[in-house]
C-alpha cells in the first residue's frame, strides 16, 4: 500500500430514528460494524443491492446525513482529519474544510445536484471559486472549460453555456464529474458515476478516473451495482447485505472466488455473452408503431455566437410490430431520450408522423394526439423526478388507475397496486413510503411499476434498468419480457446497455447525432456492426467476467 491510509472507517454503525408520530416504529440499523482502509492511489469498488446501506455509508464518509441519523464508530478518519470517535463527530464547518479539496463526491443524480436555473458554466465557477480560490476571477471560465473536456465533452463551450435542462443525461453527469475534480480532491466517492452513461462515455470516464488515480494519487470509493465495473476498475471489492459487510478482498479474489452465498448470487445475476438469452426470432408482426420522417430541432440562444440550431432528432423513421420491442441505442446526446418523449407525447414540438395502431401521435389533428397519448405510458430514466415528493408509493402506483376510471381506493386498485409493487421486488410495507424515504434503485423500480399498472398498448421505457442492481435487473427484464407475452405490450427501449437490448429487443436502431444510422437483429448488430459508431459502442462494452469457481462440495448447502 502507498503511505498513510487516506480514509479509515472502525466498527461504524448508524440507525435511523422513526419519524414523529409513527408510533411502535423501530428505528433502521442502516449500517453495522463496518470497517475498512483506503490507501492512496486505490480504488475500492462497493456493491450490494438497492437497500444494502451503501447510501448511508456514503452520506456518512462526507458528513451529509439526515438529521434522524444516529452515528457511533471506533473511529472515522478522512484524509488525517478524524471526523467520528464514539458518538462525537465535527461540525459542519469542518466537513466544509474538508470538502473543499480533501474529499470530494461524484453523486448519481445530476438532476437533484445541478440548479435548473443556472447556466452549467456558472456553477463550475462557483466549484473553483469555493475549491480553487488560487484561479482569478478572469480565468474561470478557461478552468470551467478545461474541466468539461477533461470529462469528454466535446463541444465544451456550448455545454459551458447551457441550462441543466439543455443537456442529455450523460452530458449532465459528466459535468458533476468535472465539478469532483475541482481542487484535486485526495479521496472521491463515486456513487453509480456512469449509471446513467452510454458504455462508450462510460469506459472514457472510467479511463478519466483511472487516469487521475495514476496521475496525482488520489483513491476512489467506486459505490456501484455494475459488478462488471467493479471488476474491471477496481482494486478491491466490498459487498455489503443488511447493512453488514459480507465479504471483502482483492478483486480478482472477489470475482473468481466468493466466499459468501450472497456475493455468488450477484456474481451469477451477471449476463455473460455465453448465457444472454437472446430474443429468438419470430414471425413479423401487423405493425404497431410508425414513425416517419421524425424530426426535433432545439433553437439555442448561445452568448457571442446568436441562435443555434441543434438536431436532436433527422428524418428519423422505424416502425414496431404489434406485441413486439425495438430498442434505440447511440451515445449520450444521440438523441434517444428525445425521440422517446415525442412517442409519448410528452415532447409535442416534433415534425413528420408518429402513428400508434391508426391514431397519429404527431402530424395528426388534436383528438387523435389525445387518443394516441392514452395509450402510452412512459418510464423515465430519474424517477425522482417524475415521481411525486408528496405522495407515497400506494398513491403513486394508484394515480394512473384513475385515469383508467379505477378509484383508488377500490378494490381492484388496491390488487394492482400490490401486484405492480410485487412484480418489481419491492415489499408491502414500502408502500406508505415517499420516494425520499427510498434508495436510487428502489425508485427506479417503484417508477417501472407505475409505467406496468395500466397496461399500456405502447410502453416507452428510457433507461428501465440503468439504476438497479444486476439481481434486480434480471428480475425486471423477465417481467417486462412476460408482460409482452401476456398482454401484447409493445415495447420501446432506450437503453445504452448492449446486453439488456440483446435479451429484450426484436429490432435494435443506432442513434448517431440525431440520425438513425444502422438498424437491425441484436444479435447481428453486435457481432458484425457496419457503421462506425456501432463498432465503437460494442467495443466500449466491459470485458465479461469470468464464471466464479464452484464451490467445494462440503459448502453445499
Amino acid at each position: 500500500m502507498n503511505g498513510t491510509p487516506v480514509l479509515e472507517v472502525d466498527a461504524l454503525r448508524v440507525d435511523y430514528l422513526p419519524a414523529p408520530g409513527r408510533l411502535g416504529a423501530e428505528p433502521v440499523h442502516a449500517v453495522q460494524d463496518v470497517g475498512f482502509t483506503l490507501h492512496p492511489a486505490e480504488r475500492l469498488a462497493i456493491i450490494g443491492e438497492s437497500g444494502s446501506g451503501k447510501s448511508t455509508l456514503v452520506q456518512t464518509l462526507l458528513g451529509v446525513l439526515p438529521p434522524n441519523a444516529r452515528v457511533h464508530a471506533r473511529r472515522v478518519v478522512v484524509d488525517g482529519v478524524v471526523t467520528q470517535e464514539g458518538t462525537e463527530g465535527i461540525d459542519e464547518n469542518a466537513w466544509n474544510r474538508l470538502r473543499r479539496g480533501r474529499i470530494a463526491y461524484i453523486p448519481q443524480d445530476p438532476n437533484i445536484a445541478l440548479n435548473p436555473m443556472m447556466r452549467i458554466g456558472r456553477q463550475i465557477a462557483e466549484g473553483i471559486r469555493y475549491a480553487e480560490p488560487q484561479v482569478e476571477r478572469v480565468d474561470r471560465e478557461k478552468r470551467a472549460i478545461e474541466l468539461l473536456e477533461q470529462v469528454g465533452i466535446e463541444d465544451a463551450q456550448r455545454v459551458h453555456d447551457a441550462h441543466p435542462h439543455q443537456l442529455s443525461g450523460g452530458q449532465r453527469q459528466r459535468v458533476l464529474i468535472a465539478i469532483a475534480l475541482i481542487g484535486s480532491p485526495r479521496v472521491i466517492v463515486a456513487d453509480e458515476p456512469t449509471s446513467g452513461l452510454d458504455v462508450e462515455v462510460q469506459k472514457r470516464v472510467l479511463d478519466l478516473l483511472d487516469e487521475i488515480v495514476d496521475t496525482s494519487q488520489v483513491a476512489i470509493v467506486l459505490v456501484t451495482h455494475d459488478l462488471a465495473v467493479a471488476a474491471h476498475r477496481s482494486d478491491r471489492i466490498l459487498v455489503l447485505g443488511g447493512g453488514r459487510i459480507l465479504e471483502q478482498g482483492p478483486t480478482s479474489r472477489v470475482v473468481l472466488d466468493p466466499r459468501a452465498a450472497y456475493t455468488r448470487r450477484l456474481l451469477d445475476a451477471v449476463p455473460r455473452p455465453a448465457r444472454l438469452r437472446r430474443r429468438e426470432a419470430r414471425d413479423e408482426a401487423p405493425p404497431h408503431v410508425r414513425v416517419e420522417g421524425l424530426t426535433r430541432t432545439y433553437r439555442l440562444r448561445d452568448r457571442g455566437r446568436g441562435r443555434l440550431e441543434v438536431h436532436a432528432a433527422r428524418d428519423v423513421g422505424f416502425t414496431i410490430g404489434r406485441g413486439r420491442t425495438y430498442g434505440l441505442v447511440g451515445r449520450s446526446g444521440s438523441g434517444k431520450s428525445t425521440i422517446a418523449r415525442v412517442l409519448a407525447g410528452i415532447d409535442r414540438s416534433g415534425s413528420g408522423q408518429v402513428l400508434i395502431g391508426e391514431r397519429s401521435l404527431v402530424g395528426g389533428t388534436r383528438a387523435e394526439r389525445r387518443a394516441a397519448a392514452r395509450a402510452v405510458q412512459y418510464v423515465f430514466q430519474n424517477p425522482y423526478g417524475s415521481l411525486d415528493p408528496r405522495q407515497d408509493v400506494r398513491r403513486i402506483l394508484a394515480e394512473p388507475l384513475e385515469g383508467l376510471g379505477i378509484p383508488a381506493r377500490s378494490e381492484e386498485s388496491q390488487r394492482r397496486v400490490r401486484e405492480a409493487l410485487d412484480a418489481v421486488a419491492l415489499p408491502a410495507g414500502h408502500l406508505e413510503r415517499r420516494p425520499r424515504e427510498l434508495s436510487g434503485g428502489q425508485r427506479q423500480r417503484v417508477a417501472i411499476a407505475r409505467g406496468l399498472i395500466a397496461r399500456p398498448e405502447l410502453l416507452v421505457l428510457d433507461e428501465p434498468v440503468s439504476a438497479l442492481d444486476v439481481s434486480v435487473q434480471a428480475q425486471v427484464i423477465e417481467l417486462l419480457v412476460q408482460l409482452q407475452r401476456e398482454l401484447g405490450t409493445t415495447y420501446l427501449l432506450i437503453s445504452h446497455d448492449l446486453a439488456v437490448i440483446s435479451q429484450i429487443a426484436d429490432t435494435v436502431g443506432v442513434l448517431h447525432h440525431g440520425v438513425l444510422v444502422e438498424e437491425g437483429a441484436p444479435g447481428a448488430l453486435l457481432e458484425n456492426p457496419r457503421e462506425e459508431s456501432t463498432r465503437r459502442l460494442v467495443d466500449a462494452v466491459p470485458p465479461p467476467l469470468p464464471v466464479p469457481s464452484p464451490l467445494p462440495a462440503a459448502a453445499g448447502g
